[in-house]
């Protein structure tokens, strides 16, 4: 079978550093999605103004040797380290969300927030909450339904049993007032998620998150974040 990208994303989140590590976890965050030629037709989307939320099925582009990546890149180990657990315990490639897949594929589910049509771009759709990285082909989309897709009483493996504690965020006003008010929000929302390697414990190191073509440095200590810079 052989795919090709049906559209690209849109996002203040221009590297891999900061994502969210699952989408619906900074809402504040806006993306849009902008399909290709191709499929730059009204028709394309006609009746999707009636759902509220779409699954998108996207490559982690991003990622190293990504077009040859297969399971010879796992060096002979099936599993991996997630977030939730540390980053220090291992399962199963199939019993987690982790990037480095055998394909590469990731799946999202996001809120739409509305649907514009463009004279050049045809239907653009502006989404809430992705966890995707500005640029990232998207494969294809389909509409979240809730007698299908929603299992509430589902059980959620490991992590059912590790709690994830959001970060208090100190921003100072003087270098805040350097993100416009529509993307702060979203911002605040990603840092509070904790975008270090959940292994990284040193209160004087200075990441960096790409915010919209600015650098957003940061250091933690504890469960305090406190915004450093915006370059």
């Amino acid at each position: 079978m052989f795919v090709e990208p049906i559209a690209h994303f849109h996002s203040p989140l221009t590297s891999k550093f900061g994502i969210p590590r699952q989408s619906g976890l900074a809402n504040g965050v806006k993306g849009e999605i902008v399909f290709v030629p191709r499929y730059r037709h009204e028709e394309a989307v006609r009746g999707l103004e009636h759902f509220d939320y779409l699954w998108l099925i996207w490559e982690f582009s991003a990622n190293m040797n990504h077009e040859t990546f297969n399971f010879d890149g796992f060096n002979g180990k099936l599993t991996v380290r997630p977030p939730r657990l540390g980053g220090n315990e291992r399962v199963g490639v199939f019993a987690s969300r982790s990037p480095f897949r055998p394909n590469g594929l990731g799946l999202s589910c996001v809120h739409i927030n509305k649907i514009e049509m463009h004279d050049s771009l045809g239907p653009v759709i502006h989404v809430d909450g992705a966890d995707l990285m500005d640029g990232t082909p998207i494969y294809d989309v389909k509409p979240y339904v809730v007698y299908a897709d929603s299992h509430p009483e589902a059980r959620s493996g490991f992590v059912d049993e590790r709690g994830w504690t959001m970060l208090k965020v100190e921003f100072p006003e003087a270098l805040a007032a350097r993100i416009s008010p529509e993307e702060l929000e979203g911002l605040r929302q990603v840092l509070a998620l904790d975008p270090r390697p959940q292994y990284h414990h040193d209160p004087e190191r200075v990441y960096a998150l790409s915010w919209k073509c600015r650098d957003v440095r940061f250091k933690v200590d504890g469960e305090v974040l406190t915004v450093v810079g915006v370059d």
